[in-house]
């Protein structure tokens, strides 16, 4: 019989032919009776399947605990990479406990996953993977700084026989097997519906439109752009909106504060900002402030529903913000990443889209998760209900009668 090793480190081993003869006289005797000989119980297999759906996980992680068998059956260690903490506080707040809750939820031990992170550095980001590779991970989930440092780990991964799983963002021209986001060109989409809303809702007239963009070597940042651009296009192309510019991008938000004021400086007729991020859009209201502009009055968008998006939104200088729940994303990578190493493919209600890797021409296959646009109107029922932000963080000073208003209470 072959030795085989699992998750649980179990390991299958020929049974003493003593005990052999003893169960095969205990099986005659009982034909011999009339009786039956008792079914074993069986134990996982490569034959056991899960079907699972992109659309089965919950805020509880209860779907996670269905995929028990085939952790049991998976080899070698899960490793998960996260990028940085600058981007985007939701790697440190969300992605990290809920990779993790993931995990322990579907019978992995402390020694059998790793969730780390890059803390946004190439040469870190590609050094963990190696490390994981050397320490017995059969399957990487990584979401890549740059398409650079995701080439070269997804190449040294395919060269070392592990998978690798693309986090949140794509690889361009990288080797991964499958690929877990939202929808981030409806994320996009998002944005621009939000801003064109709120631009109406406001009462903006002859909006001049400064259109900001997040890092060009970030593939979600052009895919946001495809969204809320193809939402725009119209507008501009009719000269009811006009485009005041449409800087580099960028995802440091100093740097998004800098580009505007640049632009704001350089036309003052600018009166509306699309912004891709609650992190970029946070310093640019800032210094809107500091002008004393009034609130309804500049139309800002945003994304991650971050505590301070949230704030703004409620304080009347953010429209809205993109909300991804990031335990849907983590749940679905987790689920993913265990079916590689038990040997099984991936069930189609799981894997339900695929993905443009414009560089290899490839059609990746993808778990693709819907978004959500947040404003004053639905915040108690999406984040809130969620607990994605605590109503009791969020309602602090001033903004507990906004609070009240949009009906959080707590």
């Amino acid at each position: 019989m072959t030795d085989s090793v699992g998750y649980q480190g179990r390991r299958l081993r020929a049974a003493p032919l003593a005990v052999l003869g003893v169960t095969a006289l205990a099986g005659a005797l009982l034909a011999a009776c009339g009786g039956s000989t008792p079914t074993p119980k069986s134990s996982p297999s490569a034959s056991t399947h899960i079907s699972i759906s992109a659309t089965s996980f919950t805020q509880d992680f209860s779907a996670m605990t269905k995929l028990k068998p085939l952790t049991a059956q998976g080899k070698g260690m899960v490793a998960a990479i996260l990028p940085d903490t600058v981007t985007s506080a939701r790697y440190t707040e969300f992605d990290a406990p809920d990779l993790t809750k993931a995990f322990e939820k579907a019978g992995l031990t402390s020694s059998q996953f790793i969730v780390q992170n890059a803390q946004g550095s190439d040469t870190t980001e590609l050094t963990d993977a190696q490390s994981d590779i050397s320490n017995g991970a059969s399957v990487l989930l990584m979401d890549p700084l740059d398409a650079g440092v995701g080439i070269s780990i997804e190449s040294y991964a395919k060269a070392h026989g592990v998978k690798v799983i693309d986090y949140d963002r794509i690889t361009l021209g990288g080797s991964r097997s499958f690929y877990v986001s939202f929808n981030n060109v409806k994320v996009g989409t998002l944005i621009g519906q939000g801003f064109v809303s709120c631009v109406a809702a406001w009462h903006v007239s002859s909006p001049q439109v400064l259109v900001m963009k997040g890092s060009p070597t970030d593939n979600n940042a052009t895919l946001f752009a495809q969204g809320y651009n193809a939402v725009l296009a119209p507008k501009f192309s009719a000269g009811t909106y006009t485009l005041a510019g449409s800087p580099a991008g960028t995802w440091d938000p100093p740097t998004a504060e800098t580009e505007f004021q640049q632009a704001y400086t350089a036309n003052s007729k600018i009166n509306g900002v699309l912004m891709p991020n609650d992190e970029n859009a946070a310093p640019v209201i800032q210094y809107l402030q500091t002008l004393h502009v009034a609130a309804k009055t500049f139309p800002v968008t945003g994304q991650d529903a971050t505590l301070v998006g949230l704030q703004n939104i409620l304080s009347g200088y953010q429209c809205g913000t993109a909300y991804k729940p990031i335990y849907l994303e983590a749940q679905a990578a987790a689920a993913l990443a265990l079916y590689l190493p038990a040997g099984q493919t991936p069930p189609a209600t799981l894997v339900n889209g695929s993905t443009n890797d414009s560089v290899t021409s490839t059609s990746v296959p993808s778990v693709l998760l819907t978004p959500e646009w947040v404003t004053t109107s639905n915040m108690a029922a999406t984040v809130i209900k969620d607990k994605f932000v605590p109503a009791a963080q969020l309602c602090t000073g001033s903004y507990a009668s906004a609070c009240s208003a949009a009906g959080i209470t707590g």
